[in-house]
Formats: C-alpha cells, structure tokens, sequence
C-alpha cells in the first residue's frame, strides 16, 4: 500500500507546492509510482509545475460530485499520475469521500503526495485526514516558522504522529549576515523533527513557472533526492 504524506506550511509562499513537485520527481527517478493529489482547491498549482496542465479535463472534486470515475481524472505521467485539485469548495468534499478516494487509488502507488494549502483551511484538513505522514515546509524567517508550528499543531488533530520539518531556501550567506533564522533557531522555534534542508536555488522559481524538471544535479533537486531516500528508510547524512 501507498505511503500517504501530507505537504503542508502554516504561510504562503514558502515553496510547499514546489517541494511536493521536487519530491514527485525525486521518487519517480527511483522508480517509484507515484500519486501526487493537489489538495489546495481554487488555488491549484501543481498541475503548473508539472508541465501537465493541458491535460487537465476533469478533478478530484468532479469525482465525488459523481461526475467521472476516480481513474478518469487522474493525468498520467509515466507511472506516476496527478489528480488535480477542483476550482471551488463543495459540501460534497467530506473527510469521509476524501479519504474513500484515496483508498480506491492507494493499491497503485508507492507514495502519495498530497500538496496542502497554505494555513489551516478545508482544504488542509481534507489532506491531513487522508494521510499517515506529514512535511511541514518553511522559509527559515520567523514569521514562516511560527506560522509552521501553528500547522503542526494542527495536524495533531488527525493524529499523525510522524511529522517532519522541511527548511526551504536556506542561504548560508543570509544566515551569517543574521538576515535568516539559523537551522537549530527553526528547529527549536518548530519542535519538528528535521528530515532535510533545501538550499536557495534560483533555478527552482524559473522552471516552476514554466513546468520544467529542476536539472537534476542542481542544489534544490540533489536536496530532493536526498529527502526522498531517508523517507524511503536510507542513511543519508543531513547537510547542514
């Protein structure tokens, strides 16, 4: 059965959808089938950065409205699949039918990413309550952090015990000039486990918006791959 993790953050902007696509990738490079499910409905970006979203014909949404079998929206890549997020909330969309559709397509895949939105919405609950694993994303600024451990706590409603901290667009050089938190600042600020550090990679913003696979030796994808093999169970050393 598929591995279910959520990918979440307490603020916007931090790179959640983008760590959720660079995980998609750094699993499907190893093989591995992956299920990635945009949670963050009006606001759905995944698609985007996948470079998929002309094949966008129906989502999850039009699944539980009865509109199309659960198989029908999902957008094929290779082995791995996207299941779009809908375009606005239904009272249709309940824990319940959410996490029925997961189930139906969990058998298929190894992992399932499911791309949270932003703070504590519908959305974020529907993601939370259909896995078993969660990431919590953060920029290393304190307004970024608090708002992380806000969306922590909140996960802990759904009892998903194993929580992780993913510190996003580290610079070193920010760090030194005291214009960033410091690694051990944001995890003392979070009280999250870290499972991997992504560096500042200025290609990262340019091929999102264009749908392009982060080249794979850059700093962010290598950061990727080394985040995708701990949650696989590998001993890789963190790089801090």
């Amino acid at each position: 059965m598929a591995k279910k993790i959520v990918v979440a953050s307490g603020k916007g902007g931090v790179g959640k959808s983008t760590t959720a696509a660079g995980l998609y990738r750094a699993f499907s490079a190893k093989g591995l089938k992956v299920l990635a499910v945009d949670a963050d409905i009006g606001l759905r970006s995944l698609d985007i950065i996948l470079g998929l979203q002309d094949s966008v014909a129906f989502d999850w949404g039009d699944v539980l409205l009865g509109r199309c079998e659960p198989r029908a929206a999902l957008i094929r890549d290779g082995v791995c699949a996207l299941l779009p997020a809908p375009l606005a909330l239904n009272r249709a969309f309940t824990y319940q039918a959410f996490r029925r559709l997961i189930a139906f397509l969990e058998p298929e895949f190894d992992y399932i990413l499911i791309d949270a939105p932003a703070g504590i919405s519908k959305g974020f609950h529907l993601a939370a309550c259909a896995s078993d694993m969660a990431l919590i994303v953060s920029t290393p600024d304190e307004i970024c952090v608090r708002s992380a451990a806000v969306a922590a706590a909140g996960l802990e409603a759904f009892r998903l015990q194993d929580i992780r901290l993913v510190i996003n667009r580290m610079g070193k050089k920010k760090v030194m000039a005291g214009k960033m938190l410091n690694i051990d600042e944001v995890i003392d600020m979070t009280g999250i486990r870290l499972i991997g550090v992504v560096p500042e990679d200025p290609v990262v913003a340019f091929n999102t918006v264009k749908g392009m696979p982060v080249p794979a030796n850059s700093p962010a994808a290598r950061a990727f791959a080394d985040i995708a093999e701990r949650l696989e169970g590998g001993n890789v050393p963190l790089k801090l």
